[in-house]
């Protein structure tokens, strides 16, 4: 039972998470490159931090303790000897790629993004969002045995 709570915690997570990806890819970007203006981008940012980073976190830690609830402990991260090894294991590897892009978008790409094409946001933001979306897939993937 608590295996399920922690799960239903961890999709409510990725709701906020993925979805606000979707919603800033699909309608927010769109409407940036049309008026080329960032500020739409902005205050989305502003706004989805707030729920977004903590259901980020929330993400971590829940599929931390799932993993481990499958047997797949730190010592087995990046084994990839099982199905489920492979799928913690490729999610981990998205989930550093994701912060990767991140930490490169906060400190270099905002800072100059008069200088640099706006089109490297967008693009940024499309593979964090493709990684979200990935990671989505995965996690569905664990319920008919892994990969």
């Amino acid at each position: 039972m608590l295996h399920q709570l922690i799960l239903i915690i961890h999709l409510l997570a990725a709701t906020i998470w993925v979805g606000g990806h979707l919603i800033l890819l699909l309608r927010y970007v769109p409407k940036a490159i049309k008026n080329k203006s960032l500020e739409e981008l902005s205050a989305f940012r502003k706004n989805f931090e707030p729920v977004g980073m903590p259901s980020l976190f929330i993400l971590i830690v829940t599929g931390i303790i799932m993993a481990y609830n499958y047997n797949v402990t730190i010592e087995k991260w990046f084994l990839f000897e099982n199905a489920i090894e492979k799928i913690v294991s490729i999610k981990l590897i998205l989930l550093f790629v994701s912060l990767t892009l991140a930490f490169i978008t906060i400190k270099f790409v905002l800072p100059s993004i008069d200088k640099l094409s706006p089109f490297l946001l967008y693009f940024i933001i499309f593979l964090v969002t493709t990684i979200a979306v990935m990671m989505l897939i995965l996690g569905s993937l664990v319920r008919v045995g892994g990969l």
